[in-house]
């Protein structure tokens, strides 16, 4: 069967890149086409974007790109009508991915003799932000496929539309890693510390777009300054950012860099200063008690809205899920290098809140299960577009 998969930067790379291995596993004649990055071109098919062409974020570089964006826009609702998928598979990036959908649900309704299924992995985040794209979903996507449980109450309990909890990638991928790897420092040295003997860990994880890590960046390494003569402080570079722009934070400063080495970071870490996104869930995930740090433009206007107009109580994965406060989240007014360090204080060794942030843990660990989102899901779209 033919796949067309639509992706609109590097995470949704990483996960469709394991739903389409999945994918591959049950149907020998698979064939792929997308709007994607490198590893969903490492499983096969064919590439029509890099999703690097299309991932621009927040209201300013999307005005001053729009045309660029229509462009592509066009191009993908074209290309899928050429190719004739019996499947296209959307995830995440909802601002595109919802519009293509709409697109082709009109395209079907007017032509019945090609009407691909229209299916969604990983849910769009409707719950914390513009809920009245229900409407849309509803209307133009045939499956809705979710990675965090408490998404479940949220769309059939509220909104009456049935979804497939399939398990979280993020989980499965970080229980996999441990799996294969032991987490003594030894088995994967971080080359770049420079103490000796080795101190025990802080980790540093910023962000992944260098706006987050220009915002978050600074603070985290003034909080942690005075912490240098007993940890080692060490930075996680993301995916595609240069060195050099870390260097122009962190020259002068005990804070070192390893690039692509965050599980072996975290799986070394005595306490992390995460800001706030996936990477919340994967230091939950390893077990290391965090601050989750966030700054915002405007601090006291944000703080007014989350108090009083914004629908969710958290930030955080990991307290979304839990449903409470399991880690602390310092955004918006709260957002100081002062904050930062009280808190992580709490959370090092002997501090008040350790103890009881990992036992929390655990529950979390617990509501998200054990399932494989990406066989699940494959298994489901496999089996329902025969």
């Amino acid at each position: 069967m033919k796949y067309y998969l639509i992706v609109g930067e590097a995470s949704g790379d990483l996960h469709a890149s394991h739903l389409m291995r999945a994918l591959k596993d049950r149907d020998a004649k698979a064939t792929f086409r997308f709007f994607g990055g490198d590893m969903m071109t490492a499983v096969g098919g064919t590439r029509v974007k890099h999703y690097k062409e299309l991932a621009y974020m927040g209201f300013v570089p999307v005005l001053l790109h729009l045309p660029t964006i229509l462009r592509n826009m066009k191009m993908c609702q074209q290309d899928i009508l050429q190719w004739q998928p019996d499947v296209v598979i959307l995830v995440d990036y909802p601002g595109f991915n919802l519009k293509i959908a709409k697109f082709l649900r009109k395209h079907s309704l007017l032509n019945a003799q090609h009407s691909p299924k229209i299916y969604y992995y990983i849910a769009p985040k409707i719950w914390a932000w513009k809920e009245y794209r229900i409407k849309n979903i509803k209307r133009d996507v045939d499956k809705l496929f979710s990675i965090l449980p408490f998404e479940v109450d949220f769309f059939e309990k509220k909104h009456q539309y049935p979804i497939h909890y399939v398990g979280n990638p993020t989980a499965q991928e970080v229980r996999e890693w441990l799996a294969t790897n032991h987490k003594e420092a030894d088995a994967h040295p971080l080359t770049i510390r420079q103490s000796s003997p080795h101190k025990p860990i802080i980790a540093l994880l910023a962000g992944s777009r260098k706006q987050e890590i220009k915002d978050n960046l600074p603070a985290m390494i003034e909080a942690t300054r005075t912490l240098a003569n007993h940890y080692d402080l060490i930075l996680a570079g993301a995916p595609g950012i240069d060195t050099a722009y870390y260097n122009q934070f962190i020259k002068g400063s005990p804070v070192q860099l390893v690039v692509d080495q965050t599980y072996p970071l975290l799986a070394q870490a005595t306490a992390a200063l995460v800001t706030s996104g996936t990477a919340t869930l994967e230091t939950c995930m390893f077990r290391v008690p965090q601050v989750v740090c966030y700054e915002t433009p405007l601090p006291k206007l944000i703080g007014f809205l989350k108090r009083h107009l914004i629908k969710v109580r958290w930030v955080s994965l990991v307290n979304l899920i839990a449903d409470k406060e399991v880690v602390p989240e310092l955004v918006a007014e709260t957002f100081s290098a002062e904050n930062i360090r009280h808190k992580l204080e709490s959370i090092l060794p002997g501090g008040s809140l350790r103890q009881q942030m990992l036992s929390d843990y655990e529950e979390v660990h617990r509501r998200l299960g054990n399932s494989d989102a990406p066989d699940k899901a494959a298994e489901i779209i496999y089996n329902t577009i025969q």
